[in-house]
């Protein structure tokens, strides 16, 4: 595989690169780029090892190269940083620095946190005030100041108003730009040769080079995606629009919020514009209410929107002109500070005014247009107004592959089927004919792993009651087969909730811990508790497929309550096999077929994490056996001793 990458780097290529659990793939991609990155650099030690790097001068041009190494989990990003590159820092002979880039947001701007205080009174609560006095003793000994750094987690509402943000800051011409975190976190991106990225912030700087021809990362020479399995699902929700009535409200309760009589009009005696405000807030209730209305009495949590402007739309148009109102006190104003506030302000209403009234007005025909309803937990209406790409493949194909010399696709699951073709990933993020390379695991599945099958068990499909009645008992069976030490993954939130629902006394009467992802604990608190007491079992949806990480004998059992297809009823799902159905595909075959069974593998590979590691996959779909599509699913698996067990048998 390195040799792959090197290659690839050297050529300016882009490569695909399948690379089973345990390969080393990180490895693999970082060192060929480090020394891509350094191929300024002259070191006879080098030579002997991935030397073609050093010996083609003329190609390498001699310059230093920036690249940029993205991944989907913060899992990853804490391995590349904290391990992986200060290790082969400390053996290769090169000089070089990695740094881990973060959102502009993460940092706290040391202006705005004097600002706080000067206006607490006005714009902050009791518990944020207690978190500001902290925030202010933790300045003083922090040398990062981001919100990673942070001991807590401070309150969104204070941390808003703490942040470094575009909009609100001052540049060269603030007083603390010489001590400003995020100037200080930039000046050590600009000479670094790796950066370490999430991909939500690497597809953010792409869509904002492609909108504006500048991004929030500079200009680098190769893109690194691991985990790239999931940069579909991530490009899309970039790629569009999304907008929610939640957010609208807080935007505006940071200017006033009319329960507490708190916000930046208040603090900068602005009553006059606390009436045009309050128009705003009604305009984003009617807005929310009209929406409702047309979504209709049905429980669907998702709707699509084929139509413009399903609704009036009062809300754009009060938005703008308030932002005007700001922006005409802004070019008014004379201090910098309260000038900049109002910037920051308007620019905010703007944004939220255009992405709404784009929405209605559905101005990109390339996109689909669905709305999302639900509810807190105080029972209020949220909505949430999206948009995406119904084929990400052409706009990827665009503003990546025909815009960046090199990218490498790593992932350990993207092959389909026993001859592992790449065909369906490639076709869907537009790297249709690029290079593609295959490595598998070097574990020894056949000796750690045992694959469970349950052929008569009811069909899913064809007979869901029958199913949901006897997922229990079975659950329990493996469970007590391994005394917990499991996973169960679902496919749907309710089916989890139902069945952790009825097991709760079984659990109890076992003396076994119940971890449900139903309970509303975050994805890394809940898998920290399984890790530290790992006699149970953690029931868990779509975020416990993939990248989680529970190596030993904490987890010797990995439960798969049903094959992964994707509910087909989804607005974006169903706008996109429509598109495979028009141009003469067939979209179970084409599309959810492939794209469940690399779900599959992902769910697989929660059980063998080292060379070390024991235990069980049961599958408990009998669909995987009973209809021809099964062998796919099968056949993509690991080579490992499969068996099949009725659920009469004991």
């Amino acid at each position: 595989m390195a040799r792959a990458v090197e290659v690839a780097l050297r050529d300016g290529k882009h490569l695909i690169a399948e690379a089973g659990t345990g390969v080393g793939k990180s490895f693999a991609y970082l060192v060929p780029a480090i020394l891509h990155a350094t191929s300024d650099q002259r070191d006879d030690q080098t030579s002997g090892g991935l030397s073609e790097l050093d010996d083609d001068d003329e190609s390498n041009d001699k310059k230093n190269r920036r690249v940029v190494v993205s991944t989907h989990t913060i899992s990853l990003q804490e391995q590349l940083i904290t391990k992986d590159l200060p290790l082969l820092n400390s053996v290769i002979p090169r000089e070089f620095s990695s740094v881990l880039v973060k959102g502009r947001a993460n940092y706290l701007s040391l202006r705005r946190l004097e600002l706080a205080k000067s206006r607490a009174m006005h714009m902050l609560n009791d518990v944020e005030s207690d978190q500001l006095n902290q925030i202010q003793t933790w300045v003083k000994s922090t040398t990062d100041g981001s919100l990673s750094d942070l001991p807590f987690r401070p309150a969104s509402g204070l941390w808003d108003e703490l942040s470094s943000d575009t909009n609100n800051c001052l540049g060269r011409k603030c007083k603390t730009y010489d001590r400003c975190f995020y100037y200080k976190a930039r000046r050590r991106v600009q000479g670094a040769q790796i950066l370490v990225v999430n991909h939500a912030l690497f597809f953010t700087d792409l869509a904002l080079r492609h909108a504006s021809g500048f991004g929030i990362l500079p200009d680098y020479d190769c893109a690194i995606l691991d985990e790239c399995h999931t940069m579909e699902s991530v490009a899309s929700a970039h790629l569009g629009i999304n907008v929610t009535n939640g957010q609208v409200q807080y935007t505006l309760n940071k200017l006033y919020n009319p329960d507490t009589q708190r916000g930046l009009f208040v603090a900068l005696k602005l009553d006059r514009l606390v009436e045009l405000v309050s128009a705003a807030h009604t305009s984003l209730d009617q807005l929310v209410f009209d929406l409702d209305h047309w979504m209709g009495v049905e429980e669907s949590a998702a709707r699509r929107v084929r139509d413009k402007q399903i609704v009036p739309n009062a809300l754009s148009n009060t938005l703008t002109l308030l932002a005007s109102k700001l922006d005409h006190l802004a070019d008014n104003a004379q201090e910098a500070s309260y000038r900049q506030d109002l910037i920051s302000a308007s620019a905010r209403l703007l944004a939220l005014a255009q992405d709404i009234h784009s929405w209605l007005v559905q101005a990109d025909p390339k996109l689909v247009f669905w709305l999302e309803r639900s509810h807190t937990r105080r029972g209020e209406i949220r909505m949430e107004m999206h948009a995406a790409p119904v084929d990400v493949s052409e706009k990827l194909r665009e503003m990546l592959f025909q815009k960046t010399r090199c990218v490498i696709l790593t992932s350990a699951t993207i092959s389909v089927g026993r001859q592992g073709g790449f065909e369906f990933f490639q076709s869907r993020i537009g790297a249709a004919g690029n290079p593609t390379i295959k490595l598998g695991s070097p574990f020894d599945y056949p000796r750690q792993a045992e694959i469970i099958l349950t052929p008569d068990m009811p069909d899913p499909a064809s007979d869901r009651n029958r199913y949901e009645a006897a997922l229990p008992g079975m659950i329990k069976r493996y469970l007590a087969r391994t005394d917990g030490h499991a996973f169960v993954l679902f496919t749907s939130h309710s089916l989890l909730r139902n069945i952790a629902s009825q097991m709760q006394r079984w659990f109890a009467d076992m003396q076994l811990k119940l971890y449900s992802q139903a309970d509303g604990l975050p994805r890394s608190q809940l898998l920290d508790q399984f890790k530290s007491a790992p006699r149970g079992a953690l029931f868990g949806t779509d975020s416990f497929w993939q990248g989680v990480d529970v190596p030993g004998d904490a987890l010797r059992n990995v439960i798969i309550t049903k094959l992964p297809f994707s509910v087909p009823d989804h607005p974006l799902l169903e706008a996109r096999l429509d598109a495979i159905r028009k141009s003469g595909g067939n979209p179970f075959r084409d599309h959810q077929i492939p794209e469940a069974v690399i779900r599959l593998r992902q769910g697989f590979g929660r059980l063998i994490r080292t060379a070390t590691d024991q235990g069980i996959v049961v599958i408990l779909d009998p669909r995987i056996d009973s209809k021809a599509y099964g062998r796919t699913f099968l056949e993509s698996l690991p080579d490992c001793r499969v068996i099949r067990e009725s659920i009469r048998s004991l």
